[in-house]
């Protein structure tokens, strides 16, 4: 395979990695306002993603640098052409990460609270706004010939985006929901179950809108994947209904497990419907980027796969290492001994 097209898939899979992982810590703070009924529960549901929510996030740096690297006139393209969405969502990620770090600073019940809300305003613009960058992506935006996006933010806010955007948005939330009852216990994870089943039919409403219209779109381009496309689609369904079942039946790793195929047949369906171009253009189609035509040299991205070779596994087993070692539970009763124990 031309090296071009095994990045094309390699970026996808970087892609595919941030939103399972830094997905559900979305979700988690998504949910604080719903499961958080006192400061117990509201750490109890933070602490569910304390030790990894920084670490979920490098995955899109990687996917960056790789997109940077790999294909720079894409990098190009699309960092001017969404730099408004893309840089709400770079302040939303510091918002959050800042919350999480200094919340406990302080016992004041407005200081706590104030780092709350932020975190729940910092889950969900990003949650949202990806899958409204995406969607575009797939569906085309306005390229001129000199390769820079015309339109505005408007332009974006297209109605095929927003669905996208909106299933992006749910699914996450349903995935916090689930990583909340896999990983808490007592009132926390009572109240996660029940907020998934009502969390659950809408999810199911936007995706199935989405898989649907994104096939339209790959038919009408006479995409080459299109089977792939429909079979990614369709596996994403299956995935999420038996992760409603799942959480119905209380099997919370397999309610998580089926969340996470979820979300990886919906990206690799973008994936799918949107190759061989990397943006295509919605007003001339010769002014759209492709794989070939927006790619590195081929010594550039030898060096790269290279040091993909090497580096790539240790990464992955060092990320395993760390869920490995925080997988147990988060207890009410060791919070509040922790408390007692500060207390004394």
């Amino acid at each position: 395979m031309d090296l071009a097209y095994l990045w094309f898939f390699i970026v996808g899979v970087f892609f595919v990695g941030y939103f399972v992982l830094d997905g559900f810590d979305f979700g988690v703070g998504m949910s604080l306002p719903f499961l958080g009924r006192d400061e117990v529960s509201r750490r109890q549901v933070i602490n569910t993603i304390g030790p990894v929510w920084d670490l979920n996030e490098t995955w899109v740096i990687v996917a960056g640098a790789c997109l940077f690297a790999a294909f720079p006139e894409w990098y190009a393209t699309l960092f001017s052409g969404f730099y408004l969405p893309l840089l709400l969502i770079l302040l939303a990620l510091i918002l959050r990460g800042v919350s999480f770090e200094y919340r406990h600073q302080r016992e004041g019940l407005a200081w706590k609270r104030g780092f709350d809300r932020m975190i729940v305003i910092g889950s969900v613009i990003p949650a949202l706004l990806w899958g409204v960058a995406f969607g575009n992506i797939v569906q085309g935006v306005p390229i001129d010939a000199d390769k820079n996006v015309t339109g505005s933010l408007l332009t974006l806010l297209n109605p095929y985006a927003l669905c996208v955007g909106a299933t992006t948005l749910l699914l996450f939330f349903l995935h916090g929901l689930y990583f909340v009852g896999l990983k808490a216990d007592g009132t926390v994870k009572e109240e996660a179950h029940r907020l998934a089943r009502r969390v659950a039919l809408p999810t199911i409403a936007f995706a199935a809108a989405t898989v649907v219209w994104t096939t339209v779109i790959a038919m009408d381009r006479e995409a080459p994947a299109l089977a792939a496309v429909i079979g990614c689609g369709v596996a994403a369904a299956l995935a999420l209904l038996g992760s409603a079942v799942a959480n119905l039946r209380r099997r919370d790793g397999w309610a998580f497990a089926l969340g996470a195929v979820t979300i990886v047949g919906a990206v690799l369906m973008l994936w799918f419907a949107l190759f061989p171009y990397v943006m295509p253009s919605s007003t001339d189609p010769a002014n759209s980027l492709t794989i070939e035509n927006a790619s590195s040299t081929d010594y550039t991205l030898g060096v790269m796969t290279w040091a993909a070779v090497i580096f790539l596994p240790g990464i992955l087993a060092y990320q395993a290492w760390t869920y490995w070692v925080f997988r147990k539970r988060i207890s009410r009763v060791q919070i509040e001994k922790a408390d007692a124990a500060a207390a004394h």
